[in-house]
């Protein structure tokens, strides 16, 4: 089985949830197993809100949006979420925050919770992308494989 879907979603904080539920929702009627699914929701809203405050620049013209797509094919789901904003971290320079920290976890919680994680400059007119991806496990009577 093979699903998938892209949204281009204005960066603004009421869109984190849309993108997860929409993932939630995809997994569970294709019978991904729940703790995979929240594994995955779990890191995508992270990957959202970051797009969320970095993604974008205060100048005029600059795009006000990011993209979130995700591909559920064979034995794997990978996720991409790509912003216009000026800069990059790679993903060798993520660094642990501070246990008591406010900020800054999210890329480090992507990378605990997903199988591979890559984070790159966005080709064409800059921004970032952020891909990562998990092994699926499936339960045992999917609501899609019984419609």
């Amino acid at each position: 089985m093979s699903i998938w879907w892209s949204l281009h979603l204005r960066r603004d904080a009421a869109s984190v949830p849309l993108a997860r539920r929409l993932l939630i929702g995809t997994m569970e009627t294709a019978g991904v197993d729940p703790e995979v699914s929240y594994d995955l929701s779990v890191a995508l809203s992270e990957a959202c809100a970051n797009a969320v405050e970095h993604g974008g620049d205060s100048a005029p013209g600059a795009s006000e949006a990011y993209r979130v797509t995700a591909y559920l094919d064979g034995e794997k789901c990978r996720i991409e979420v790509a912003d216009w904003g000026p800069g990059c971290v790679r993903t060798q320079d993520i660094r642990p925050a501070r246990p008591d920290a406010e900020h800054g976890r999210g890329l480090c919680l992507i990378r605990e919770l997903a199988d591979h994680v890559h984070i790159g400059p966005k080709p064409g007119r800059g921004g970032t992308v952020v891909s990562f991806d998990k092994i699926l496990k499936w339960t045992k009577d999917p609501t899609l494989l019984t419609a």
